[in-house]
């Protein structure tokens, strides 16, 4: 397995893609980041195109066990984020 995309690596090649400098490119970056941040945070879902779609889902309150002692314990309700990948990137992806 390859590893994984940095953030400047993921800077300079939008920067190559938009021909433009890397600290635009960053901006850019940072800006979708905060947007969809904010989005999922606030219980809404962001759909990008090609990739996925980025939501929020609640989980309920439920009673989960201490691997190391084996004590079942309350856990409280909680919310967690998912990805649903999209049509377009698996069938690219498995060819």
């Amino acid at each position: 397995m390859a590893k994984p995309m940095t953030k400047t690596q993921l800077v300079a090649a939008l920067a190559e893609k938009m021909d433009t400098d890397k600290k635009t490119a960053n901006t850019a970056l940072e800006a979708l980041t905060d947007l969809i941040t904010s989005e999922v945070s606030g219980g809404g879902a962001v759909t990008l195109p090609g990739v996925g779609k980025i939501y929020c889902r609640e989980r309920p309150e439920r009673m989960v066990r201490n691997p190391a002692t084996g004590e079942q314990i309350k856990k409280e309700a909680d919310k967690q984020v998912k990805m649903t990948i999209a049509k377009a990137l698996k069938d690219s992806v498995n060819g």
